[in-house]
């Protein structure tokens, strides 16, 4: 691994914060953006991670600290939900005292980009502990399962088994289920709790609520309807 002199390392805004190649299909943005957006509700309360789209990661265990890896998502912990109350342009590992991402998205596209090869060696240099590749499309293409994520032991990336696949150095488990988001029902990823309930987006969550308040609504009239039989008026109740 090549060493670089921390003093010529560039900053921030030096560096692009992607690599400026388009994506493929909707999905490489709408998945991990559902992703954050689960994960900005149920981690409203705390401070110390960080997840982004199509962000460039820029690190040292590379040829060249200039050139990023950039999935299509990623999160790190330990690190400030805001870089000093800012908004991050790219990631910077050494600019996050080391921390690099603990777990990263690649969505396979038509275009195929060495998810199971070529990045998967470039994650694991850069100590990625759980590498997720989801191939919704192509997966019958590509001889791989539609959703397979690894674990880093001992420098090498080991299948994980088992859907959805539980995380405990997150806290999280992924894995796939039919659900709604941007008014598009099909089949997404989802974060579980480790009971395996999956964490719902934010638009099922405004569903649900909406089923429990009409439920409620419902039970209240039906109280009130058999409470007039026996000849009490509600308010009086």
């Amino acid at each position: 691994m090549l060493k670089y002199d921390p003093l010529q390392l560039p900053s921030e805004e030096e560096l692009p914060c992607s690599d400026d190649t388009p994506v493929d299909n909707e999905l490489q943005n709408l998945i991990p953006n559902l992703l954050g957006a689960i994960l900005a509700f149920i981690w409203q309360d705390r401070r110390n991670w960080f997840f982004a789209v199509d962000m460039g990661i820029y690190h040292t265990t590379g040829t060249n600290p200039r050139i990023p890896i950039v999935p299509d998502g990623f999160l790190s912990l330990g690190v400030e939900r805001l870089k000093g109350d800012k908004l991050r342009l790219s990631y910077i590992v050494w600019k996050e005292n080391n921390v690099v991402p603990v777990w990263v998205l690649e969505i396979v596209s038509h275009t195929y980009g060495g998810e199971y090869d070529n990045k998967a060696t470039q994650y694991a240099q850069l100590g990625v502990l759980y590498y997720a590749i989801y191939n919704p499309e192509y997966s019958q293409r590509d001889r791989h399962d539609l959703l397979e994520v690894y674990r880093l032991v001992d420098g090498a990336y080991v299948r994980q088994p088992r859907e959805p696949v539980w995380m405990p150095e997150i806290g999280l488990g992924i894995g796939r289920e039919q659900g709604t988001y941007w008014g598009i029902t099909r089949e997404w990823l989802y974060w579980y709790d480790q009971d395996g309930r999956k964490y719902p987006s934010p638009e099922e969550a405004r569903q649900q609520e909406a089923q429990r308040r009409q439920i409620a609504e419902q039970r209240a009239e039906q109280l009130a309807a058999q409470l007039r039989a026996l000849g009490i008026e509600p308010d009086e109740a």
